[in-house]
């Protein structure tokens, strides 16, 4: 389903959680080892521990589901598709923390505790930041007539607030080892799932319909408001408050414990300059090198339509508040997939299922652009559409679905088994780091050229004939084009040119280097990913 709230990106802004440390070699070891006889019966005195939890990582949704939220608001604000890439580098830190992870990881207070050094400080910061946003957020947002958003000032607010999410997520994920019992760290991993999906809904999803008005007047109230019931300014006020009393509670009432309970040598971690070695050694190997650049181009051929689908579905009069509700139906189909398709993943050539799944998703390129074109036939009304048409389009959603889980579970599946298990967590994490920027960096590009590939004419809507000179290009020359009775028209959209190329460039990187690489990695014996 997620880079702009794009539903075609969802599921990987919910995935950005991915370990970041060495311990996650404890946590999947530990979820291996009970995940046959260990059940929801046996967490005695781990209750408390699994609510804390689930409620930070529910913390470190919200800030994600804010900053995903506000590319709607700014596409309805009339943006350009420029300021749009710009504004996606926010979503860049969950992406990139493993530049920072092992000095997170490494460096604490003892008195304090190793994960509330980082935990407690962070969440001040967000709480803090949160409710000094409030006073100008929607200043920037170009509530006030006349006003264009700042959007240089919006990323760097946003990418803020992710930084800290994505710092607090690595002191978590690190926390959960010494908070659970050594036979529940399992469980660490549907903490940080429901955790994280919940907050993403409640920073998006709810956010999203209690700022609509069209939404609120509808479902809550009983006489119409021209306004929704909270603007971004109330919802960040109110969740900076909602931070700072959370974090005082866990900073006065949690204990940390110092991991003496696990089996000796259990919690041995690097210290910083080693881990930053261990990640050059791993990174000196000449199949990872080759694995990096498989990554960073796997998803070239979907990058137009993850990152712009949402949005243009928007400009074409579609609610951003109805296209948000979507995710609701999608969630309980995003907890079963994975489930089901590791089946498939589960043996020696994971690859085959990543291969036999993505010339169909390359395919869903051309069924959300002619969805996209198709979607003006459906309006009802201003703003209302037929329900048949969110049918169709929820129907094409989980369909798109089935594929990018294919791809991400076949990844995984892979990722587990070539990683050197003496740096499992290292290696892991630096997979996944790639595997978020070969999705981040096309993305960006394909939101920065998407104007420059559009075509515009001044046409004169008596006739719809064109008037030259007009370009319609220059910075003034909408003015010149009504000054001349006419206006400014796009004769072919740069999304669907963009669509077709990308699409095109998927099928000849799967069809050439892609496939054939997909294959030699996963035959090569194990030995060849040993750091050595």
């Amino acid at each position: 389903m997620s880079e702009s709230i794009d539903m075609t990106d969802f599921d990987s802004r919910s995935r950005q959680r991915k370990k970041s440390s060495p311990q996650e070699r404890l946590l999947s070891e530990s979820s291996d080892d009970h995940k046959s006889h260990h059940s929801w019966r046996d967490l005695k005195g781990d209750y408390g521990n699994i609510a804390v939890l689930y409620f930070l990582y529910v913390l470190q949704g919200i800030p994600i589901g804010l900053a995903g939220s506000v590319p709607m608001i700014l596409q309805n604000r009339g943006v350009s598709y420029k300021e749009q890439a710009e504004y996606s580098f926010v979503n860049w830190p969950f992406s990139i923390k493993l530049l920072w992870a092992p000095i997170v990881d490494s460096v604490f207070c003892k008195r304090i505790g190793r994960r509330k050094t980082w935990l407690i400080p962070v969440q001040y910061l967000l709480g803090l930041a949160m409710m000094t946003y409030a006073y100008f957020v929607d200043e920037h947002l170009g509530e006030a007539p006349a006003s264009h958003p700042k959007v240089g000032t919006l990323t760097m607010m946003f990418f803020g607030l992710n930084f800290l999410a994505a710092t607090q997520d690595i002191a978590v994920d690190g926390w959960a080892l010494t908070m659970l019992k050594r036979e529940n760290v399992g469980f660490a991993s549907t903490c940080n799932t429901a955790g994280q999906t919940t907050g993403y809904f409640l920073g998006s999803v709810v956010f999203m319909a209690l700022e609509s008005a069209e939404f609120c007047n509808s479902y809550i109230r009983s006489v119409p408001e021209p306004n929704g019931l909270l603007k971004l300014s109330d919802f960040l006020f109110i969740w900076g408050i909602i931070f700072l009393v959370t974090t005082t509670l866990v900073g006065i009432l949690k204990h940390e414990k110092d991991g003496s309970e696990l089996p000796a040598g259990e919690m041995h971690e690097e210290g910083v300059l080693d881990t930053y070695f261990t990640l050059w050694k791993i990174l000196k190997l000449p199949i990872v090198r080759i694995t990096a650049i498989f990554l960073l181009t796997s998803k070239i051929g979907f990058a137009a339509t993850d990152a712009i689908t949402g949005l243009k579905l928007i400009g074409k009069g579609v609610p951003k508040e109805s296209l948000a509700m979507l995710a609701v139906p999608l969630v309980p189909l995003q907890i079963i997939l994975p489930v089901m398709i590791s089946k498939y993943t589960a043996g020696p050539k994971p690859m085959e299922v990543l291969l036999k799944a993505m010339p169909m998703r390359l395919m869903f390129g051309f069924v959300f652009a002619f969805v996209v074109w198709v979607t003006p036939w459906f309006e009802v009304s201003k703003g209302t559409f037929a329900w048949y048409y969110y049918a169709l389009l929820l129907a094409v959603y989980m369909m798109h679905q089935v594929t990018l889980y294919s791809m991400y579970v076949a990844l995984m599946a892979f990722f587990a088994k070539v990683s050197d298990p003496k740096v499992g967590g290292t290696y892991m994490t630096l997979m996944n780091t790639l595997t978020n920027l070969g999705g981040n960096w096309p993305a960006t590009l394909m939101l920065w050229i998407v104007d420059n590939l559009t075509l515009k004419a001044c046409m004169s809507p008596a006739n719809g004939e064109r008037i030259d000179p007009v370009t319609c290009y220059e910075p003034d020359a909408n003015e010149q084009c009504l000054g001349l009775g006419g206006r400014c028209e796009v004769t072919l959209d740069g999304y669907y040119i963009e669509t077709a190329i990308c699409v095109v460039i998927g099928f000849l990187w799967l069809q050439g280097w892609g496939r054939r690489t997909a294959k030699t990695l996963q035959n090569l014996p194990l030995k060849s990913w040993k750091v050595r």
